[in-house]
């Protein structure tokens, strides 16, 4: 929220809600919350306040059950508090009901992690793909949030005008996702062209969690100026730079982050971005080691390239800021040899899971980075072998 008087940004007070039912543990729900108050952050809000309830599933008016909404209702009285941010999806009833109850703007994670993505879009592409999610996600909610209805009551009249205009914007908003769609398959052609015009060259591209480094590490292999930070979806457009290690090119991409519960429409919308990853001879999969659920992420990751067709593709797992895993997971009292064979098990570990196809970096203290170049030139190198025999001369 912007003071106009000041001309500065307030964050705005949020709490955050969730439901622990029959799909989800409580330890789970609380990695959720934790992963929404710092997509809340991203958003500018400070969480002051968080809910949750155990239930068999969510309550059809209201997500959760009467008494946790008055508790919910008690504590946001009288407080500075402007959101209420649910981590599952709300149906358009939902929200209307809720915020009649509450008397604050309410909100699920979806709509959170589109409205970071609007405040991201810097192209034209991406802001088109974002505005098609945000209609996509508004199309089946008109219905419930629809406030005009209200006051027309029940009986006679209540399928007049309030209908029409329902309709009416239903009608609007169709046709929006239809215009969006259509400036986005241009768009994609003209995208689909360039990436053509690339030339035969190998094609890298990172993936990975949402903040777990990718840009970073993009930066450092291309030595190129990739915007990189502590917040979630810091890099919403690809970027593509050619690089070359010891005299062999090949095409590096660093794209959009992934994270739990990506709304599918967000997935549809952006296919044009995730098409570098589609078209992608080899994925650098980036992982922060350091995050206490980083295996959850790893396997979210996974299952998003599995729905994109892509997770069969030759793949190099980076697992990332290993100077905060050691810091979080060594004591100053322990001997280096304990430590050693700490570090030794994890190393078999992973090296086991991903075939021998791992390596271990810290991104910002610049550690390891020459073997995790030297790998990638071997997996660029022997695809080129097998893709470009005739160019094998050239680039050694």
């Amino acid at each position: 929220m912007i003071d106009k008087k000041k001309n500065i940004v307030k964050e705005e007070k949020a709490i955050l809600v969730g439901v622990v039912h029959k799909d989800q543990t409580e330890q789970q729900v609380n990695e959720y919350l934790d992963e929404l108050a710092f997509l809340a952050e991203t958003a500018g809000a400070v969480t002051v306040k968080r809910f949750t309830q155990k239930l068999q599933h969510p309550d059809s008016r209201h997500f959760v059950g009467k008494g946790k909404l008055q508790e919910i209702k008690e504590y946001v009285q009288g407080r500075d508090i402007r959101v209420a941010i649910f981590d599952d999806e709300l149906s358009g009833a939902q929200i209307n009901n809720i915020e009649k109850e509450l008397s604050i703007k309410t909100i699920d994670r979806s709509d959170l992690i589109l409205d970071i993505f609007a405040r991201r879009a810097k192209t034209a592409q991406a802001r088109a793909q974002v505005e098609l999610a945000q209609y996509q996600y508004i199309l089946p909610r008109l219905r419930g949030m629809w406030k005009h209805l209200e006051r027309l009551g029940g009986g006679i009249g209540t399928r007049g005008p309030g209908e029409t205009e329902i309709e009416t914007d239903r009608r609007i908003v169709r046709n929006k996702i239809s215009l969006l769609r259509k400036k986005l398959e241009d768009i994609d052609k003209q995208a689909f062209t360039q990436r053509k015009e690339r030339g035969e060259f190998i094609r890298v591209a990172l993936v990975g969690y949402t903040n777990v480094g990718k840009s970073t590490i993009m930066n450092l292999l291309s030595k190129r100026d990739v915007f990189a930070e502590n917040k979630l979806f810091a890099t919403l457009d690809t970027t593509t730079s050619k690089v070359v290690f010891e005299n062999t090119p090949f095409l590096l991409s660093d794209t959009v982050g992934f994270i739990r519960k990506l709304p599918h429409h967000l997935v549809e919308s952006f296919k044009s971005t995730l098409d570098e990853v589609r078209e992608a001879d080899i994925l650098l999969h980036v992982v922060d080691i350091s995050h206490p659920a980083y295996e959850d992420q790893l396997a979210v990751v996974n299952k998003t390239l599995q729905e994109l067709l892509a997770f069969e593709k030759p793949t190099l797992t980076i697992f990332n800021k290993m100077d905060i895993y050691e810091k979080n997971t060594f004591d100053e009292w322990l001997e280096p040899s304990t430590k050693q064979e700490i570090l030794n098990d994890l190393y078999e570990r992973w090296q086991g899971e991903t075939n021998g196809n791992a390596v271990f970096v810290s991104a910002i203290e610049k550690r390891n980075l020459e073997t995790l170049r030297h790998t990638i030139l071997e997996k660029v190198r022997a695809l080129y072998k097998i893709r470009y025999p005739y160019k094998t001369e050239l680039i050694y």
